[in-house]
């Protein structure tokens, strides 16, 4: 009976897509924010080289861009079917949800001048929205980057806001605080997050009443 000459072990290539990068990517961004993002580390994740990333996306920001591209299909506009009002609304809260869905990407994708061709087609289907209320471009404008610096702000404060900030190197005792500043601490009994839907859709009617008495 002769030896047989030990084999070889074969390593499957990991099966790669520029889909499967770019979810792999996002869930990287969900669990460590975006200093987590790297090529080496999502080749590490996929069990490939970072160089093979490289095939599908030629930088970063292409990379960047397919994530933007995953938020904007997790947001789709609203169809017609909505009355104009109830279309907005509908858009901003899936917005927020989007947001909230990946806090770490928020920086991003809040900033994120929507220049590639999927970026301006969906801001042309949001536009098209105020394209209902029949009025000229100067009160669009207007009308839509007011609500866009409430948008901004709203969703940057639930997602990455004030209660995760840095805090002071010496925070004021909890005495001392409710002692000198009474008002502070009345207001921020009601800043939990179970009520910021309704802190949320609060200021959003507020604006959407405004429009529609100045369209």
């Amino acid at each position: 009976m002769t030896d047989q000459a030990p084999q070889k072990r074969r390593h499957r290539k990991p099966d790669l897509s520029a889909e499967k990068i770019a979810v792999e990517a996002m869930a990287l961004v969900d669990e460590g924010g975006l200093d987590a993002l790297s090529f080496r580390a999502l080749g590490k994740r996929l069990g490939c080289e970072a160089m093979s990333l490289y095939h599908y996306y030629p930088s970063k920001q292409h990379l960047i861009d397919a994530l933007v591209n995953i938020c904007i299909a997790e947001t789709p506009v609203p169809g017609p079917d909505f009355p104009s009002r109830a279309r907005m609304t509908e858009f901003c809260l899936r917005y927020r949800a989007t947001v909230l869905r990946h806090p770490g990407f928020a920086p991003v994708l809040t900033t994120h001048r929507l220049n590639h061709r999927e970026g301006l087609a969906w801001l042309e289907a949001g536009l098209g929205i105020l394209s209902d209320l029949h009025v000229g471009y100067d009160r669009k404008a207007r009308f839509f980057r007011v609500l866009s610096y409430y948008l901004t702000g709203a969703v940057l404060d639930e997602a990455l806001g004030y209660a995760k900030g840095p805090s002071a190197a010496d925070p004021v005792p909890g005495e001392e605080y409710a002692r000198d500043f009474p008002e502070i601490l009345g207001v921020g009994a009601y800043f939990g997050p179970e009520n910021h839907l309704d802190f949320f859709l609060t200021g959003l009617n507020v604006l959407l009443d405004w429009i529609e008495r100045e369209s």
